[in-house]
């Protein structure tokens, strides 16, 4: 095998384990907020002294993946990243029912963002921390997209990773401009939304915005969060107005943060480190 052949066999193993991934993906995007809230549910009824509510096992694992529209339980050669969308031509195979794009997409978007860091990291720990970044961060954006949850089984396991790299050398900051990072990141949206709570009565953002942001300020520094909640906020005002003017703007007028935020840290991320354009090896 040639040097300029195993770059490109690395390339394409990373490219295999992110369809992996994002199929994975798809799964705790759409099970995770069914988990939180039928703990929330168990929760409730503990503190009224009612029965529990009784359901199946629900987690990442059981029950196995079934058609939304027949209940068609979804067999191994179904559930092949994207190939099993295309063969499928997007329908069930028991009941001809249309499949989500989302499905593919984040496939597709995960599978990408193994490659760039591969590309730009190499097959190493430090490109696994990233990829590990990446995917969470497109959990959350997503997550909180379709239920404006953003778990803390997710934001918190991001600030702890990002200090955790920092400290390793995995993420080109300091541990203490990390800590800082964290510590300024939440304390900032935590002062906006008391601010505007205060002025207008209404809260203007969740607590998972704060976590989302003090774990950004934890892989990228305090300084790198001007930047980032500029992406943040310009994104997220163009998104909201859009909506406002096609009238698809959910109940109450809310908009997600925590997707813009994300897009935020996705920019972030093409700016460490140096160029985000050069491939190791190529």
């Amino acid at each position: 095998m040639s040097a300029l052949d195993l770059p490109l066999l690395n390339l394409v193993l990373a490219a295999c384990a992110g369809l992996v991934v994002g199929s994975f993906l798809n799964v705790l995007i759409y099970r995770l907020p069914v988990m939180m809230e039928r703990a929330w549910a168990k929760d409730c009824a503990a503190l009224s002294d009612l029965p529990e509510p009784q359901a199946p096992t629900f987690n990442l694992m059981v029950p196995r993946s079934r058609c939304p529209h027949c209940g068609h339980s979804i067999r191994w050669m179904e559930n092949i990243p994207i190939l099993s969308f295309l063969a499928l031509r997007g329908r069930c195979a028991s009941c001809n029912g249309g499949i989500s794009w989302r499905y593919p997409t984040v496939e597709a978007v995960t599978g990408l963002l193994f490659v760039y860091c591969a590309g730009r990291w190499g097959m190493g720990t430090e490109a696994a921390v990233w990829t590990g970044f990446g995917s969470v961060l497109l959990a959350c954006a997503l997550i909180d997209w379709d239920t404006t949850y953003l778990p803390d089984d997710l934001t918190l396991s991001l600030l702890w990773l990002g200090l955790v790299s920092s400290s390793l050398g995995y993420s080109a900051v300091r541990l203490d401009d990390a800590l800082w990072g964290a510590v300024v990141g939440y304390a900032s949206l935590w002062s906006i939304f008391w601010a505007f709570k205060l002025l207008t009565g209404k809260d203007g953002m969740g607590y998972g915005d704060f976590k989302l942001f003090a774990a950004l300020g934890a892989w990228f520094g305090w300084t790198e969060l001007i930047p980032v909640i500029l992406v943040a906020s310009c994104s997220g005002a163009i998104v909201g107005l859009a909506m406002k003017w096609r009238s698809t703007l959910r109940v109450g007028g809310v908009v997600p943060f925590g997707p813009f935020l994300a897009l935020g840290g996705f920019v972030a991320m093409g700016t460490a480190s140096g160029n985000p354009f050069r491939l190791v090896g190529l």
